[in-house]
């Protein structure tokens, strides 16, 4: 799979839906390890935040971020691994990661400098404006 998700030549066709969800639930987990600290709580919150996402149950989710962080460590950088997700992912979904990377960096209930600057450097690397991800960021804010 990870040569399905990191090949050098762009395949314009959609990310398979299991890709797409593995793709995404990498990025969470980049930004839940941002500041080397990955506590139990931002992977019950990632698995949660995946299981709302995608309707998984929740043994499923966790299946699916035990393999995005396997993809996680291998992947080459932040930058090639979100060109990929900005060609093949809607705008509207990109708003939507951005807030699930929010939510996940928030679990712990601590805002650390590394992980705001990995979610900022994903949001513009998505092509999602620093507007959108504060109003993402506030959103999960107020619902908590």
């Amino acid at each position: 799979m990870l040569n399905r998700l990191f090949t050098e030549d762009i395949d314009p066709r959609p990310l398979a839906a299991d890709d797409a969800e593995i793709a995404v639930a990498a990025l969470l987990v980049r930004v839940a390890r941002a500041d080397d600290h990955y506590h139990a709580t931002e992977r019950k919150r990632i698995d949660q935040v995946l299981a709302q996402l995608h309707g998984l149950g929740p043994s499923e989710a966790a299946e699916r971020r035990a393999a995005a962080e396997m993809i996680e460590a291998e992947a080459p950088d932040t930058v090639r691994f979100t060109r990929l997700i900005k060609d093949r992912v809607p705008l509207e979904d990109r708003v939507a990661i951005i807030g699930a990377m929010w939510d996940v960096s928030l679990a712990d209930n601590h805002r650390t400098p590394h992980e705001e600057t990995a979610i900022r450097l994903v949001a513009s690397l998505l092509g999602v404006t620093d507007r959108e991800s504060a109003m993402q960021r506030q959103r999960v804010v107020g619902g908590r």
